[in-house]
């Protein structure tokens, strides 16, 4: 791989912790990616190893900060689009805060063949605390010769627009905030929905030919117990229908075909263990994503971030894993550290970008990016390889808690390749447990669900006799006791 540098420490970039690598594509010859919060764009000839960086002064002036959290790019043509948010200049105070009077929401379009880059939109409302809504997420629309842009990250000019590729002019198609979209025949569908307040509310369709628009609610879970706080990552396409990735699991369906989407619970700890900031790519006919064990944090114990506290976002309830969706099969093919933020492939390897550190909240920033970022190259034939070992760890007094928020119901293990899986539970007083198995099958199947009488103290709960995906229900609070999935 021609790269100059595949690790990154952390170099001025005021902003909120740790930003990544996002954006990575690979299109006509060039491997372009941005390095966030030191805001730079970089684009790699393949083919000579030449590389060109772009700071994003067409914004404003130097020193700037910020760039892409989202993974904004598409390709057309020659062009690479590629959007997001930037500082230009970047304002840090001494007080941990950094000043958004300079934060531009913008789309740039890079030519693969001259290597020119040019500035096509920006919109910024020069407010001290406030900003406009970035650039989350670009679709091309082949039937109008269109961007289509969403927004939902941020206070101001939210929603869905249209962008001409050619002149810059933009134009709202619905006031929604909409951070994901994907198309699916000549629908695109987005999410909608402000995240770390109360996720995914709808899914809308947009009518590519007509433009008109219609919504539709998440439907329940396949393992008929509720879920709550679906935060949400990217939107994908693979069956004619579309994937909506959450924390917790994910949605599938697609009610133009009269299939309702329907909830699929994976990796649901009642953290903030997601699939956010992070893509979503096709590879061999499914879904490749990533769920995260640590993407957003607060950093300071006592300090709460849209109502979410220290102990809820910093609790580890295992490594991030890449996950491969291929229906009715989900299954993860490789584990790593505190986040995964990119994902591509080429010439017959995954790229994986990923990061030891989180976000941080509003008044935890530095003047310097606090991750250490880093392209991991696999080949791409993990994907038909064993899994890798992994274990989750939980304490039960998360799911606990969330009972009284409408949940409890935690888990959502995929077994696919294991052989030896198994659920050690350290219960602090007698119970009875259910476990529900189920699978990714489409349409949607219903789960098959078994209780057991627990004690007090270790219980080894074999999982080998189950097949699919498993989640896990205690018919009674337990503050004391913990849980380790393992898989093997």
């Amino acid at each position: 791989m021609p790269l100059k540098s595949y690790r990154f420490p952390g170099r001025y970039g005021p902003e909120w912790g740790s930003g990544g690598i996002f954006g990575l594509r690979y299109y006509n010859g060039t491997l372009y990616y941005t390095l966030a919060f030191e805001a730079e764009a970089h684009f790699t000839d393949v083919k000579s190893g030449e590389e060109k960086v772009y700071d994003f002064t067409l914004l404003g002036n130097a020193p700037t900060s910020g760039g892409d959290t989202y993974n904004a790019v598409e390709t057309v043509d020659e062009f690479i689009y590629f959007g997001g948010w930037v500082h230009a200049p970047a304002v840090y105070r001494e007080d941990r805060r950094i000043l958004f009077h300079n934060k531009y929401s913008h789309v740039h379009v890079y030519d693969t063949e001259n290597g020119s880059i040019r500035l096509l939109w920006k919109d910024s409302i020069h407010h001290e605390t406030d900003w406009a809504g970035e650039v989350s997420d670009i679709l091309y629309d082949p039937y109008s010769d269109r961007l289509l842009l969403a927004r939902e990250d941020g206070h101001a000019n939210l929603g869905i627009y249209s962008l001409d590729r050619r002149t810059g002019s933009i134009e709202m198609l619905s006031d929604k905030p909409s951070l994901k979209g994907t198309i699916v025949h000549d629908v695109a569908f987005f999410g909608v929905g402000r995240n770390f307040r109360e996720g995914l509310k709808e899914v809308l369709a947009l009518d590519l030919i007509t433009d008109k628009t219609e919504s539709f609610s998440p439907g329940g879970s396949v393992d008929g117990r509720p879920y709550i706080r679906p935060d949400y990552g990217p939107l994908a396409s693979a069956y004619n229908r579309a994937f909506v990735f959450v924390r917790g699991g994910l949605l599938a369906g697609n009610p133009l075909m009269e299939e309702e989407f329907r909830f699929y619970r994976l990796f649901d700890f009642y953290t903030l263990y997601s699939p956010y900031r992070v893509n979503a790519i096709n590879v061999g006919g499914g879904i490749l994503t990533a769920f995260n064990a640590h993407h957003d944090a607060v950093y300071r114990p006592g300090v709460e971030y849209e109502g979410l506290a220290w102990r809820a976002t910093n609790t580890i309830a295992g490594p991030s894993v890449l996950v491969y969706i291929v229906p009715p099969v989900a299954r993860i093919v490789a584990a790593f550290g505190a986040r995964v933020t990119s994902i591509e492939k080429m010439d017959g390897k995954l790229l994986v970008a990923t990061n030891t550190a989180p976000n941080t909240s509003s008044t935890e920033a530095t003047p310097f990016d606090t991750g250490n970022r880093e392209v991991v190259v696999l080949d791409e034939k993990i994907l038909q390889e064993r899994p890798p070992a992994v274990s989750f760890s939980l304490p039960l007094s998360l799911p606990s808690m969330a009972k009284g928020l409408g949940g409890g119901t935690f888990g959502g293990i995929p077994l696919d390749g294991y052989r030896e899986p198994r659920a050690v539970f350290y219960l602090g007083r007698d119970n009875r447990l259910t476990v529900h198995e189920y699978d990714l099958s489409l349409p949607a199947g219903e789960a098959v669900s078994e209780t057991f009488e627990v004690k007090a103290g270790k219980n080894i709960l074999d999982l080998d006799s189950f097949s699919g995906i498993v989640s896990f229900e205690l018919e009674k609070e337990d503050m004391e006791g913990k849980v380790r999935i393992e898989l093997r």
